[in-house]
């Protein structure tokens, strides 16, 4: 039975002004994830059972349908109290009309393990904090409550980080270890399949708890507040600014390689250093000063990616039809008088590596999770974003690897990590090895910039949970949350409009970029990026498998819990399969770096009893119960 309708205005004198002049429409009624309870100062003063404003009700509707007011939660509202207001193609508020419905929502995990709705902070930590202090007074706000990113915009940062240096890295150790040219373009299907499971699945998750935060968020609705915690340690400290920093480290190679040319080989590993930090400090800058700038430089780098993929595979086209090339010695012939899985590897683990380094070129999958809850329609444009970007990257790998077979020779390929710069010297010379080296160079900025966005997040959602401190959830320079508005003359009106968001320059998580920027100057400098890619993988597809377990899990003690977008139950399971193969792989391979890796994510056990801990296990007798089922609380039958 839905819901009956609810009032839904504005709170204070100039929401019962514009209530009075609203016109009737009619607004859905809210699932059990996103009903959040309504609490305000007065309304606890005033309601002695200290219940809040959410209740169960004695009819047959369920209780996660329902809100109650302030005397009576059951009691049915009269015909002069109904409000509906427009519904806006997506999962909308009610409310009653004694609280404003962006700074009356209440955290659910104040009073028991729950959702935490759009726009508010996640513990009573975060109000003691002042996390939330610009919801309720006009100062900071929220990024969830400022909603901007379109369809488009997760296009692009899913496409922006995934395809980076992989597709031109890859290629020598996905060839040298299938065995032969048909065999690897297998590897890079499966590869690419493979990757589309996880990000299915992890649509499903996004559209069920439309949050910032990815796994973050995920792991702690699901197991407990310590599974987040742990994730958050690893990816906050290691696995984002480390992976940014190999790509840092690539795009500096690349620029300096196409500045000096073949001599850079012989260059110090400084310079390339120097230039990954510049290019660091430019992204960060780029996506501090404001959300929609950001945005625009991964648009146009994702139209730039897909151009130079197209170009490649045109231009290998082109050769393998015509025989016409720079340097014709060089050109690879075998592909027309060989069979081309002949010599296909037998060796299971040789097929693991090559399949693992061909994931890695798909890895990124999961960037827009990471910022869902800014989107505008997260339920309809997750599941887009992700079935319309995975299609392409594995179809542009696959006609890119095409290319490279019908130009380079198979010994070329297996041996060159450079296998972009390599396809550009064979065709056109000094001027192709130029300008090949100059689009991994932009492919890998892009990706940096991509990765740069949704680390921010990921650690301005750390900080509103109070795993962090407090100040790396602030948005914007000041807790005042005051921006910078530049003065909009006639002839700047059109450029400012075009990369600043609607609350000015520099409304974005700075200090959470920073803090993740710091760390990638360090592992940049540092340097050991075998050691690094290493972590990455077994942690990484670690946490992917308990998110994507948790999926399954709430299949199975949530059915009735509404999913935008539902996948089919056979693509969680593949995926969880996947990774348990990679981990297990990863381990037996190099068992003191995995042991070095459970001992990293066991060392953030007694720094999660240090920040949340303590305060989690106070509030215990307060809430309902630990533990994954966060919303046994909606189906009790009683207050």
């Amino acid at each position: 039975m839905p819901s009956r309708p609810l009032t839904s205005f504005n709170g204070g004198a100039n929401g019962r002004e514009m209530a009075q002049h609203n016109q009737p429409s009619l607004i859905p009624p809210r699932d059990s994830l996103e009903l959040a309870s309504l609490a305000s100062t007065s309304n606890h003063e005033h309601d002695p059972s200290g219940r809040g404003s959410l209740d169960s009700s004695s009819s047959g509707v369920a209780s996660s349908r329902r809100l109650s007011f302030d005397d009576d939660p059951a009691a049915p509202l009269d015909a002069d109290s109904r409000r509906e207001l427009p519904a806006l193609g997506r999962r909308s508020y009610s409310v009653s009309s004694a609280f404003d419905f962006n700074s009356a929502l209440f955290p659910l995990s104040a009073s028991g393990n729950g959702y935490t709705a759009l726009g508010t902070p996640a513990t009573p930590h975060g109000f003691e904090l002042g996390l939330s202090n610009g919801a309720s007074s006009g100062g900071q706000g929220s990024l969830e409550k400022h909603k901007s990113l379109t369809c488009l915009n997760g296009l692009s940062l899913v496409v922006g980080l995934i395809i980076g240096s992989g597709v031109f890295s890859s290629p020598a150790s996905v060839n040298s270890n299938a065995g032969s040219p048909g065999a690897a373009l297998v590897v890079w299907a499966i590869a690419g399949l493979l990757a589309w499971t996880g990000a299915a699945s992890y649509a499903e998750l996004g559209g069920a708890i439309p949050l910032n935060g990815g796994a973050q968020v995920y792991l702690s609705k699901i197991f407990g507040e310590w599974a987040g915690f742990l994730f958050t340690w690893c990816a906050v400290t290691v696995l984002k600014p480390g992976s940014a920093a190999i790509i840092a480290i690539i795009f500096g190679e690349y620029v300096v390689r196409a500045v000096i040319g073949a001599d850079s080989m012989d260059a110090s590993p400084w310079i390339n250093k120097g230039v990954a930090l510049i290019g660091l400090a430019f992204v960060t800058a780029i996506n501090c000063t404001s959300t929609k700038l950001g945005t625009r430089a991964a648009d146009f780098f994702m139209f730039f990616k897909f151009l130079g993929l197209l170009a490649i595979t045109m231009t290998g086209i082109i050769v393998a039809a015509t025989g016409i090339a720079y340097d014709k010695p060089a050109l690879s012939t075998t592909w027309k008088t060989t069979n081309w899985f002949e010599g296909t590897s037998t060796s299971s683990s040789q097929w693991a590596v090559a399949l693992y380094a061909g994931l890695w070129a798909y890895d990124g999958w999961d960037n827009t999770n990471y910022v869902v809850g800014e989107m505008l329609n997260p339920s309809r444009d997750l599941p887009r974003t992700i079935h319309t970007s995975l299609p392409l990257v594995i179809v542009a790998y696959l006609l890119a690897n095409l290319a490279y077979v019908f130009v380079l020779p198979n010994e070329v390929i297996n041996a060159s990590n450079t296998v972009a710069v390599a396809f550009g010297q064979t065709v056109f010379g000094p001027l192709g090895s130029l300008l090949l080296a100059l689009t991994v160079s932009a492919s890998c900025f892009g990706a940096l910039n991509a990765t740069t966005f949704t680390a921010g997040r990921l650690v301005y959602s750390a900080g509103k949970e109070g795993y962090i401190p407090s100040l790396f959830s602030t948005i914007g320079i000041s807790r005042s949350g005051q921006r910078m508005r530049l003065p909009r003359r006639p002839h700047t009106k059109r450029f400012t409009s075009f990369i600043s968001d609607e609350q000015g320059f520099f409304y974005t998580p700075i200090y959470a970029m920073l803090l993740n920027a710091a760390l990638t100057a360090i592992y940049t400098i540092i340097g050991d990026f075998t050691t690094l890619t290493t972590f990455y993988g077994v942690a990484s597809y670690l946490f992917y498998f308990l998110a994507v377990v948790g999926l399954i899990v709430l299949r199975v003690t949530e059915p009735e819990l509404e999913r935008p977008y539902k996948c089919w139950i056979v693509t969680p399971v593949v995926f969880c399969c996947v990774s348990l193969f990679l981990v297990s792989r990863a381990v037996f391979a190099t068992p003191v770096q995995a042991c070095v890796v459970v001992a990293f994510i066991a060392a953030g056990v007694p720094i999660y009893w240090w920040r949340v801990g303590r305060r989690h296990n106070g509030r215990r007798g307060r809430s309902e119960g630990t533990g994954w089922k966060f919303w046994r609380r909606w189906g009790r039958g009683g207050g």
